[in-house]
């Protein structure tokens, strides 16, 4: 099997973030990585361009540092809650989305959050309390927790 080397153009989850170069099999980049616009093909040129920009973003990300360990603290002392209709015993309809706890969580802590950066455990389909992964910044990750709270 042949493997390519690609840019990443955006987070793709399990493979890395926006200007890495990574090399996947010609099937995933052929059909999926490409055609959705996430990644773009390697070449020498692109190379130069992407090294200038790591070394942009490293230095940038050396003062942000502080930050992001502020905000961590911040998220993990606080709790997002979300509202959802359920059923009986505490069984939503649908399932909460990571769209949906970045929303609570910005309300909550009050920094902007998007949904790529939380990752949840799994399908949450039942009220309670539950914990979800937030990327703060790209070597620091918080632990969220979150309620939600069935309403007929």
């Amino acid at each position: 099997m042949a493997n390519r080397k690609l840019i990443l153009t955006q987070e793709v989850d399990r493979l890395g973030a926006a200007g890495d170069v990574v090399e996947v099999r010609a099937g995933y980049a052929r059909n999926l990585l490409i055609p959705r616009g996430l990644a773009t093909p390697w070449s020498a040129g692109a190379q130069k361009q992407i090294d200038a920009l790591r070394k942009a973003r490293q230095t940038r990300q050396i003062a942000d540092r502080d930050e992001a360990l502020a905000l961590k603290g911040r998220i993990e002392s606080a709790t997002a809650r979300i509202e959802m209709k359920s059923g009986k015993g505490g069984r939503l309809f649908g399932a909460v989305t990571s769209a949906l706890v970045a929303e609570a969580l910005s309300t909550a802590v009050g920094a902007q959050f998007d949904r790529r950066q939380v990752a949840l455990p799994g399908h949450v389909k039942a009220a309670g309390l539950h914990t979800a992964t937030v990327r703060v910044h790209d070597e620091i990750t918080a632990n969220a927790t979150f309620e939600v709270i069935g309403k007929a």
